[in-house]
């Protein structure tokens, strides 16, 4: 009888730190094949996507946010997973002006509602990927990354605009819920065919501050105002909890947190404890609760919060980065959260694997995996591998050569 064990009985075996036939490798995000694929094969079925990381041998996972309903109308690529639905009574207008004194189009959104009216305004970049001023055609999106370094006016900037704010964050419908069931459906079967892990997620908390207010007046707003933080954390739990409940309903193996703005390169310990540590806490109790285990994206920041995470009962840290994590020192996370959380990560996507060598690249699946390893790891780029180009994928396979050749 083999030992070798299938690729889900592999994932779970790490996140419950037991030791596995041999060490998992998973890429946490993988855009550049996703990328390739849509180029080659003219196909974005995240099955497709999935059937191939099977073939290159890797221990992937179906994440049911990709079998998800998509609402792209209101723009929210950074909170997948279920639609976004805003109150029916809700109204939104946009327009853009050049302003005489700004080298980039001016773009506005209002979002008006029973409470009142919410206003942003966003440069266009000459990278924005929505649209463009010119042509009429663009979009400013609710909830994305490209919003909290561009915003010139910001979502929500005082208390006063908070009840408006609950018009846009209102829990899915029945019939959203069924649909994605539905949809779910789909990826749910892949994994039981396959034997995989099934994921859901991201659930958000902190991250969407950074869009709706922007992370340096939040953490102002945690020393000035503290108040307004709490409730406007609470609205957003409010918001993200029902959304979380669902896919805990639906049976999920793991439940993600995408919690990229929540490490100390932009909070203090003290105040993490203060406004993140009760809401994450109640998180992992409804996770534990239903059988499901909790993962923690965090790629940078995380080492003053480790003994927190600890006490959170996390079960696993997406996102260990020993080259671009602020002061992260896999050696030191080893000694801290060995046999307590699981780490998910080690090597890092952009420099090492996009940019580096192939000795490079060896060195570094060598040291991740010998340094976290082999219990209680699963090897991946952190965060994401992007580019699709042929130079780059070569790396990648040099990268899963040296994963089969040091992986135990």
């Amino acid at each position: 009888m083999s030992d070798r064990m299938t690729s889900r009985k592999r994932m779970l075996a790490a996140l419950n730190h037991k030791k596995p036939d041999h060490v998992p490798m998973a890429f946490m995000i993988f855009t550049g094949l996703n990328k390739r694929l849509a180029k080659e094969r003219g196909s974005s079925d995240p099955a497709v996507a999935i059937g191939t990381q099977i073939e290159l041998g890797l221990d992937t996972f179906v994440d049911l946010r990709f079998f998800s309903p998509h609402v792209s109308e209101i723009g929210h690529s950074d909170a997948p997973g279920i639609p976004v639905r805003f109150d029916n009574r809700v109204t939104m207008r946009e327009w853009a002006e050049i302003p005489d004194d700004s080298r980039y189009p001016l773009l506005h959104k209002e979002y008006i509602t029973p409470a009142g009216g919410l206003t942003v305004a966003v440069n266009q970049t000459n990278d924005w990927p929505y649209g463009d001023a010119t042509s009429g055609t663009f979009q400013v999106p609710f909830m994305d990354d490209y919003l909290e370094p561009r915003c010139v006016k910001y979502l929500v900037e005082t208390r006063n605009d908070l009840d408006a704010l609950r018009y846009l964050l209102v829990p899915p419908t029945e019939d959203d819920l069924k649909r994605c069931y539905e949809a779910w459906d789909k990826g749910k079967h892949l994994a039981r065919k396959h034997d995989l892990l099934l994921t859901g997620g991201w659930g958000v908390g902190g991250d969407v501050l950074a869009w709706f207010c922007g992370l340096q007046n939040a953490v102002m707003m945690s020393i000035e105002e503290p108040d307004f933080l709490e409730e406007l954390l609470a609205v957003i739990d409010g918001w993200n909890k029902p959304r979380m409940q669902a896919f805990l309903n639906y049976g999920v193996d793991l439940f993600i947190r995408r919690a990229w703005y929540e490490g100390t390169d932009f909070w203090s310990p003290e105040l993490y404890r203060k406004f993140f540590f009760p809401i994450i806490r109640e998180e992992v109790r409804l996770a534990h609760e239903a059988n499901t285990m909790y993962g923690y994206i965090l790629t940078s920041g995380s080492m003053p919060l480790h003994d927190m995470l600890i006490e959170l009962d996390i079960d696993v840290l997406i996102g260990p980065d020993p080259v671009q994590g602020k002061s992260t020192d896999l050696n030191r996370m080893r000694e801290q959260l060995k046999g307590r959380i699981c780490t998910w990560g080690g090597i890092n996507g952009f420099i090492t694997v996009e940019k580096g060598t192939k000795e490079d690249i060896d060195t570094a699946v060598r040291e991740a995996i010998e340094t976290l390893g082999p219990e209680g790891l699963i090897l991946s780029p952190v965060d994401n591998v992007r580019d699709p180009s042929d130079e780059v994928w070569e790396n990648v396979l040099v990268m899963i050569e040296a994963w089969k050749k040091y992986r135990g």
